[in-house]
């Protein structure tokens, strides 16, 4: 490839490049993995005859999920021995993406723990379909299907993912007032004021990876909820500090305590209740909380 068409398929690929890595992170539920992925498209692209290319973003998502396909297979079998509960790597996104409303719900924790329970080629469908409206020809060229079998897969993904996606998302304003108020609740120690902002059949997932302490199994009920963050985050020996952000295009809360961060809570409100807590305390999930730029559409 000469130097013209390098530089051109270098800014062509930086153009879509945000684009991509979403892409792949919905379907890895890992920024690390969707690095590597990306990394992979990269190698195919710069052979790429540029020439005899009619549409590049579409060239390009073509590759990237088939990528991601291939490491979808093996991560999910290395997820079959992951210590305690798994929740996606948080993802820190800019304003731009949670007022995108479909892909903010397509990115959060509580639908990518569903879009788990689908089968890899039905999750490059669903996800390209739902959350990027990809024509199903160009979908089927992805993922090596005809167009008619493409869409009977997307009937039965969105099925599947219908009758397990969380309840309806709330407004950016009331989502954030109802984290407000946890976060006051939380860093205050008060378990009253823990109660009353969690609703009464609120869900608490926390993923250690074997490294850091984490429950076992989900918690469900705010009473139980309350004792095992208080337990826990809110321990008296320690200062709780939690900083709001916007992680997969959600509210969030970056935890710290005495200073050092312990982990980021993805926050699910309905109303002005939490109703569902993802807590990730991995060390090995939180290396780009401090490092990375939040991800723009832009």
């Amino acid at each position: 490839m000469s130097d013209h068409a390098t530089e051109t398929a270098t800014e062509t690929f930086a153009a879509h490049r945000n684009l991509l890595f979403t892409v792949a992170y919905e379907m890895l539920g890992s920024a690390a993995d969707a690095e590597d992925a990306l990394q992979e498209t990269w190698l195919r692209w710069v052979k790429v005859d540029l020439g005899q290319v009619r549409d590049p973003r579409a060239y390009l998502v073509r590759i990237t999920t088939r990528q991601a396909l291939n490491r979808l297979r093996t991560v999910k079998r290395r997820r079959e021995t992951y210590v305690g509960p798994w929740l996606p790597e948080p993802l820190l996104t800019a304003p731009d993406v949670a007022e995108d409303v479909e892909l903010a719900e397509s990115m959060s924790m509580a639908l990518m723990l569903v879009l788990e329970t689908l089968s890899p080629t039905e999750r490059a469908v669903f996800v390209l379909r739902e959350a990027f409206d990809v024509g199903y020809g160009e979908i089927a060229e992805a993922v090596g299907k005809t167009p008619a079998a493409v869409r009977q897969i997307a009937h039965r993904a969105r099925r599947h993912v219908g009758a397990r996606r969380p309840r309806e998302a709330v407004s950016p304003s009331r989502a954030r007032a109802a984290v407000e108020a946890f976060r006051s609740a939380l860093e205050s120690g008060d378990p009253q004021r823990l109660l009353d902002v969690l609703a009464p059949d609120v869900v608490l997932i926390s993923d250690g990876g074997g490294v850091k302490q984490a429950a076992p199994r989900p918690i469900s009920g705010a009473l139980k909820i309350a004792r095992f963050i208080l337990g826990g985050i809110g321990r008296a020996d320690a200062t709780v500090d939690c900083e709001p952000t916007s992680v997969n295009g959600g509210a969030a809360l970056v935890v710290r305590l005495d200073g050092e961060i312990d982990g980021i809570m993805a926050i699910g409100t309905e109303g002005a209740r939490v109703t569902g807590l993802y807590y990730v305390r991995n060390p090995e999930k939180l290396t780009r909380v401090e490092t990375e730029t939040p991800l723009t559409l832009r």
